[in-house]
């Protein structure tokens, strides 16, 4: 409601059309009189005024033609607004009545953006770095549907290549015939196994290699091993039957793993990509790439892209068997992607060590003719470690993802019980909660990070029942929960009227925030940011505690003030509740 009044009052005094992006609303701060404080400098080319003259015009023009403005003032150019109390009762009526306040909704004429996330391999499990990037990808959805966009969540599997054929050919010398099914072992799991396996007899091999008197390098390149590994490779994409028929046996095991963790971080995905159906239309691109100039062919028959006018590198598109790279892939999985779906916005979630490989592939793309290549966006986010250190999949110490979610309702399950909390939950009921507390524990902590951000991740910090956690707002909520419960049980049924003379300093710091909610989950869509719904999901509980620890909800004696009050939390409740599903975390009933 303030924004568009604004926008009336900029086309009203300066004769122009801002889009409600400009409108920068912000909470008075304490030291100042005031609700809501406008920032002008956005309207001073409008104006051609100073900062102080624009903002007493707006707020004469304001105070004149809006009802709800009671009075205003400015310092150095900033427009602090006093709202009158039928505002924000009207914000609280609005909050109450909507179940989708704050998110647009979707349109026929709403962009399409596709999301790219999670783009796993099929030779190891989804480890800690990939429940960052499933995370952000998820959040980062659901926060675009929420701003009226239509949205595709993609995945695209990196199921063939070097990487494959060592897990391949481990399992065909040290393999002994196991499977999932006789080794009681989640297939993920189990080829992840030989991977490792593989590293471990390859860098015996190069070890044995430079004592022989062989030079580093060479040895690398002839142990038995991977000699073996990119033979696998070289019969794989000729088609060898045998080849084929193992490779697909292997990642079958590997997916039915990677559908039961997907299931229980509680992501999915609208459309799956396989690098397998995808690197055959890269390599028609490069190919055609070639044959119009685009790109060039060495000795060797490898073919490079020449990207020194573009202030970069060479960058091998093809090796010199044939045999395609990581950009090959891409450059086929854009072009497939483009010609299913009408994509006004394609965004990868990639980890920001692959900023240079998405900045070529733009170019690339650009050079190949698709005019889409240089709007791709690439949502660069930073890596995640534990306090142990970093993870290398190769040497085994990667933090499977399976078994840090197990890990953290264990953690949850013993802070619970140290804590006394759940006590009167059943088994099976305190089990499920135990798991969404961690769950709730392990998103919240990791979405809370500017995604920007190299970020530490600490289990025992995630769970903690006071701190700026997932488990505070979850505990908050059911704290509310449970006060509409208890007003249910005394037959309190929550009235639309709403009949406040006053509100105190908590109550309308409460409704500011609820008012602010809208613009949160704009600024969220518009900077690819679920730390911003995270922070803002915090500082409203944070403030519903301080109301709560301070007002007397069901004690109070007047019935008008105990109506407003359970509005109050109702209205919080749900906020909170939509605002954490942004980011996948589950609310609970009671805790």
């Amino acid at each position: 409601m303030i924004q568009n009044a604004i926008l009336e009052s900029i086309k009203s005094l300066y004769g122009a059309t801002v889009s409600i992006d400009q409108v920068q609303i912000q909470n008075t701060r304490k030291d100042f009189e005031g609700d809501l404080t406008i920032v002008v400098f956005p309207f001073l080319r409008l104006s051609k005024k100073s900062p102080e003259q624009t903002a007493e015009e707006l707020g004469n023009y304001l105070q004149q033609n809006v009802t709800f403005v009671e009075s205003f003032n400015v310092i150095k150019g900033f427009l602090n607004l006093v709202i009158k109390i039928d505002y924000w009762l009207g914000v609280l009526t609005e909050v109450v009545a909507d179940n989708n306040y704050g998110f647009e909704p979707e349109t026929e004429d709403s962009e399409l953006v596709m999301v790219e996330y999670s783009s796993p391999n099929t030779n190891k499990p989804l480890h800690l770095g990939h429940i960052r990037n499933n995370l952000l990808g998820y959040s980062i959805s659901e926060i675009a549907k929420a701003n009226g966009k239509k949205v595709v969540k993609t995945n695209i599997v990196n199921d063939r290549g070097i990487h494959i054929c060592k897990s391949m050919y481990a399992w065909q010398q040290w393999g002994n015939g196991k499977t999932p099914e006789n080794s009681g072992m989640k297939g993920d799991h189990l080829v992840g196994e030989f991977y490792v396996e593989f590293d471990k007899h390859y860098k015996a091999e190069i070890a044995e290699l430079i004592e022989k008197g062989m030079a580093k390098e060479e040895a690398e390149n002839q142990a038995p091993s991977i000699v073996a590994a990119r033979e696998l490779l070289r019969k794989w994409e000729a088609k060898d039957p045998e080849t084929v028929d193992l490779w697909k046996t292997m990642n079958d095991w590997v997916y039915r793993g990677f559908d039961v963790t997907y299931k229980n971080l509680g992501v999915d995905f609208d459309k799956i990509y396989y690098e397998s159906d995808t690197y055959l239309v890269g390599k028609d691109e490069v190919l055609r790439g070639l044959k119009e100039d685009i790109f060039y062919q060495k000795e060797d028959n490898s073919v490079w892209a020449d990207l020194s006018a573009e202030g970069l590198d060479q960058k091998i598109l093809l090796r010199s068997d044939g045999t395609s790279v990581y950009m090959t892939q891409d450059i086929g999985t854009a072009k497939m992607r483009f010609n299913d779906f009408d994509i006004d916005k394609m965004v990868y979630v990639v980890g920001n060590e692959q900023n240079y490989h998405f900045q070529v592939l733009a170019i690339l793309l650009d050079k190949l003719g698709f005019e889409w290549g240089k709007d791709l966006y690439h949502f660069s986010y930073g890596m995640v470690e534990l306090p142990s250190g970093k993870m290398k999949s190769r040497e085994g110490t990667v933090v499977d993802a399976d078994d840090l979610m197990e890990g953290m309702i264990e953690v949850a399950r013993k802070m619970s019980k140290e804590l006394g909390k759940l006590e009167s939950l059943s088994g099976k009921e305190a089990e499920n909660t135990f798991r969404m507390i961690a769950l709730g524990a392990l998103k919240y902590f990791i979405l809370k990070v500017d995604p920007r951000k190299n970020m530490m991740f600490n289990p025992e910090e995630s769970i903690d029942f006071n701190g700026n956690t997932g488990p505070f707002i979850q505990y908050t909520y059911a704290r509310i929960q449970s006060v509409l419960r208890k007003a249910a049980e005394k037959q309190i049924s929550v009235k639309p009227e709403l009949e406040v003379e006053n509100l105190s300093e908590k109550e309308k710091e409460l409704l500011k925030r609820l008012s602010m909610f809208p613009n949160v989950v704009k600024e969220a869509g518009d900077n690819f940011s679920p730390a911003v719904i995270a922070g803002y999901c915090y500082e409203l509980v944070k403030e519903f505690n301080q109301f709560y620890h301070d007002h007397s909800i069901l004690g109070v004696d007047d019935a008008a003030s105990m109506n407003f009050r359970l509005t109050i939390a109702e209205a919080v409740g749900k906020v909170v509740k939509n605002g954490m599903g942004l980011l996948g975390v589950e609310m609970p009933g009671r805790m």
